[in-house]
């Protein structure tokens, strides 16, 4: 199968859209049959997803009422009962679904991805399966659908995330704390159902998605998943569902941490900009430097970012994670031509920085530099270079020696974050083979 100009180029705002026209919906009027595709569909149906490369997670529940941590804390900080009327107290009247959205669109952020039920059963939307649901508290607004509504007016692409487990739900064998305790009388085979039915509401009803973002399986298996991932799939064949329904999903999880170098396997860092994925009084907020920087180790070892914010219980996202935001917006568009529709790599991240490439470009971001200020990085093979440009200010030189690139920039032009240097190939960058970078001794 011919691979799509769109698949290596930057995935722009409209372009985002476009990839996501074609993902029909379908009604599931038999039993799903297994998912299979070739690799080439493969590739073309994660294009979108890999190409947006970051993204806003958005936890938020009644819970925020408490400042306590969503779903883990029911039973264990706060006792269950209170924890499950704390919706009657549930009213933020201050949220405002364009303002999120125009948030993450400032955070340079492409696709948005929201709690719609977290372990604690609590559905953000006006479900028809279960009475526990945002249209039985005084807010009664549909929450889910005037944020789909709002990506999309702005260009972002909108997912959901969606526990697999539900320590609220009777059928569901394990209940709180932390889903350590056993349920006298489950019945798995009926909470399946259930799950599948929800799901399917919110394909139908806010879809097509940008993604399912599945958690915490337990009692499910890699059998019991796949089911799932069938089903959905009978509904949007162009799905995109991570890896945690007990099956094996496209692409993988690591969580607050920044995964390995894999340009086989799709995976995506979930984090938070504080510390906690819910609302918490006066959390701990990591620095520009740290969030930035985040961000380019996660595309240099060809993942994506989906970074967390937890709105507080009156329904705004608190100012200082707003402006910590917007400022991570204004350094990524200073390079965004780096970051989104490109592939990881060749350099491998490090100490001294990561790299991206797209056609005949590679990108340096180099976030440490050696003590003589002369970074080494390895040869490339059957390249040549041809133009080097810096994007963050100042003029980097970059010699080919016998053994080695040899990158330096004066000090006083080095961004404090990452210097970003881009390097002009005479030929692709893509099939050139991933580089291990090894550099002694830093300042």
């Amino acid at each position: 199968m011919k691979r799509p100009a769109a698949m290596t180029r930057t995935l722009s705002l409209l372009a985002l859209g476009a990839a996501l026209a074609p993902w029909n919906l379908r009604a599931a009027d038999s039993a799903p049959q297994p998912f299979t595709e070739t690799p080439e569909q493969t590739e073309v149906r994660m294009a979108p997803w890999r190409a947006a490369r970051f993204g806003m997670f958005i936890h938020w529940g009644p819970v925020s009422l408490k400042g306590t941590e969503i779903g883990w804390s029911r039973g264990a900080q706060v006792p269950v009962e209170e924890y499950d009327n704390l919706y009657k107290q549930f009213n933020p009247v201050k949220f405002n679904a364009d303002t999120w959205a125009a948030t993450a669109k400032a955070a340079g952020m492409k696709y948005v991805v929201l709690t719609t039920k977290h372990h604690d059963g609590f559905c953000l939307w006006d479900t028809k399966q279960t009475a526990h649901n945002i249209m039985n508290s005084p807010f009664k607004r549909d929450v889910t659908k005037e944020l789909a509504e709002a990506c999309r007016k702005q260009g972002l692409a909108f997912g959901v995330y969606y526990s697999t487990c539900d320590w609220h739900h009777p059928d569901f064998p394990r209940t709180s704390p932390g889903g350590g305790t056993k349920r006298e009388n489950p019945n798995l085979d009926r909470y399946t159902e259930y799950l599948k039915a929800q799901t399917g509401e919110l394909i139908r009803n806010y879809g097509p998605l940008f993604t399912i973002w599945f958690d915490v399986p337990q009692q499910f298996d890699a059998k019991r998943g796949q089911g799932v991932i069938d089903y959905l799939h009978t509904l949007q064949p162009n799905l995109v569902i991570n890896n945690r329904t007990g099956a094996k999903g496209d692409y993988d999880t690591p969580e607050q941490k920044i995964g390995g170098f894999d340009m086989d396997r799709p995976w995506e860092t979930c984090m938070t900009i504080c510390r906690q994925w819910a609302w918490k009084p006066n959390d701990k907020m990591k620095s520009l430097q740290e969030c930035v920087q985040t961000l380019l180790y996660t595309v240099g070892g060809d993942g994506n970012l989906l970074f967390n914010v937890g709105p507080q219980p009156d329904g705004e996202i608190e100012a200082r994670q707003v402006e910590r935001l917007k400022e991570m917006g204004a350094w990524v568009r200073k390079c965004g031509e780096a970051i989104y529709g490109t592939r990881g790599g060749p350099f491998k991240p490090g100490k001294w920085g990561a790299s991206t490439r797209r056609g005949n470009t590679i990108t340096l971001f180099v976030m440490n530099w050696p003590k003589n200020g002369l970074l080494h990085l390895p040869l490339l093979q059957d390249r040549k270079l041809t133009a080097v440009k810096t994007l963050s200010g100042g003029e980097a030189r970059v010699d080919e020696g016998d053994y080695s690139l040899m990158v330096s920039i004066p000090e006083a032009d080095r961004d404090p974050v990452a210097t970003v240097i881009e390097l002009t190939l005479d030929g692709p960058a893509l099939p050139l083979p991933a580089l291990e970078v090894n550099v002694p001794e830093f300042k």
